[in-house]
């Protein structure tokens, strides 16, 4: 029998500063969310400074919330998982650091450059050359690293979540690489080595994989070591967890054009992604159900343990999600859903019920024993779930109603065949909608403060008492 490694051995330093890192990162991206939420419900909000209008603050919100707050989730819950089931410390605690402090100067050059107005355009990769350069040296580096600390593991299975880690990391090397192949023309400006039909198609295998290995496969990582650890339970069916596995790394690659419908894409591109897009459906709901039938037997402890709903919760919007966008693929739906606030509401379901609260059940979870104490308060875990469930349902629903109005209205013709409405009459009309999106932003943003305050509380206890160092066993 395999001898358990003493906690001591592995490198849990660079795991407990990525886990930090994305909470406080969860509050930055919350309240940034949240004033240009207020910006488009107000919009003499942006006092005509250029530096805080939409257009510059939103894609710090967006890097923020994904590749700061989601992407240290990643990095800690990652290198957390790989060395517990491998029985192994990181193959490289230097390298470990390395990452840490390489992907947190991407995210200091995110928040400099984008307010300035140096952008490359590209929806997710928005971030000019020379930190496109930075982040694929972060990235690779974190790759090699995993790989070798897995060949070195004490144990002959490789655990699933695993798979699902290297797959993210696979795919986001080659997609982040191929869709920033530039041509610099200045220090913060390049083109793109494409153009026309063929940049939008790589921009869109890009930016749908991204969703798809960044924000599903390598959360799902996550989901498929938490959620057994926390109801004590094994993964309902190991079997189907591989052919979620196989299925879904197979399937996604082929999605992107889904988002190019009725462009100059060829019918085809759009037509074949539509199809897979319906496909996946499957694999994702039974990833889902995988995922919520480990809880047999363990279903009451939700009464009770506040970390376990954030978990169960997000599989919930992982379900719901993963087959709203691939309805919102087919062609006939998409031409109502596309450029409205739906896909906003689709993207936020996704993005904050399964992507932030998988994270934030996960560092419920390992931050008090990575720290070895207990939680600072269970009943602000419980009041922090009830206000991110709230705070999404108000904005997801929110932009649900307001996207199926915009696109009603869009293309609503009188007898004449003249539109109906103008442009102006269909923003006037979405303005509660819009107050309602930032009432449920408010609401994200307070837990997330919340949580941040119990996080800062839980560390506290370490320094202040030594002997609470044997509280929370590592498990």
């Amino acid at each position: 029998m395999q001898q358990p490694v003493n906690e001591s051995a592995y490198h849990f330093g660079v795991v407990k500063a990525f886990s930090v890192a994305s909470v406080v990162y969860l509050v930055i991206g919350a309240i940034v969310g949240v004033y240009i939420a207020g910006e488009l419900a107000w919009p003499w909000l942006n006092l005509n400074i250029p530096y805080i209008s939409f257009g510059r603050l939103r894609p710090v919100h967006t890097n923020t919330m994904i590749f700061a707050f989601g992407g240290c989730a990643l990095f800690a819950t990652s290198y957390y998982i790989v060395q517990r089931t491998s029985s192994v410390a990181l193959w490289s605690n230097r390298l470990a650091w390395f990452t840490f402090w390489g992907w947190n100067a991407v995210i200091v050059s995110a928040f400099i450059t984008l307010p300035l107005g140096f952008t490359s355009g590209k929806e997710y990769a928005e971030l000019e050359w020379p930190i496109d350069i930075v982040i694929t040296i972060v990235w690779v580096a974190y790759l090699f690293n995993y790989v070798m600390t897995l060949a070195n593991r004490k144990v002959s299975h490789i655990y699933v979540s695993n798979w699902f880690f290297l797959a993210m990391q696979v795919m986001i090397s080659y997609l982040h690489v191929v869709n920033s192949l530039a041509i610099p023309v200045g220090p913060f400006k390049a083109y793109s080595l494409f153009a026309g039909p063929q940049d939008a198609m790589i921009q869109w295998w890009y930016g749908h994989n991204a969703v798809g290995f960044f924000l599903t496969a390598g959360f799902l990582g996550i989901m498929y070591y938490f959620i057994p650890k926390k109801a004590n339970r094994p993964i309902y069916s190991y079997r189907l967890s591989v052919l979620h596995f196989w299925t879904l790394i197979f399937g996604y690659v082929w999605l992107g054009a889904h988002h190019l419908h009725y462009t100059a894409l060829p019918d085809w591109s759009g037509s074949l992604a539509a199809a897979f897009s319906i496909a996946m459906i499957f694999p994702s709901w039974g990833g889902a159900v995988n995922g919520l039938m480990t809880l047999s037997g363990a279903w009451y402890k939700l009464r009770t343990d506040y970390v376990l709903r954030f978990l169960v919760i997000s599989l919930a919007f992982y379900a719901m999600s993963t087959f709203e966008g691939p309805i919102m693929g087919i062609r006939t739906v998409n031409a109502l859903s596309h450029y409205t606030d739906w896909t906003i509401g689709h993207v936020h379901s996704g993005a904050l019920g399964w992507v932030a609260m998988v994270s934030i059940g996960s560092l419920y979870y390992m931050i008090p024993r990575l720290f070895h104490v207990k939680l600072y308060s269970e009943k602000l875990v419980n009041v922090h779930f009830w206000m991110a469930t709230i705070g999404i349902s108000f904005y997801v629903i929110a932009m649900w109603v307001s996207g199926i109005t915009q696109g009603l209205m869009w293309r609503a013709y009188d007898d004449y065949g003249a539109l109906v409405y103008t442009f102006a009459e269909t923003v006037a009309e979405m303005h509660p909608y819009y107050v309602l999106r930032w009432l449920g932003g408010v609401i994200f943003m307070l837990g997330a403060m919340l949580m941040l305050y119990n996080i800062i509380m839980t560390i506290r206890q370490t320094e202040e008492s030594p002997d609470n160092l044997s509280v929370a066993a590592v498990s």
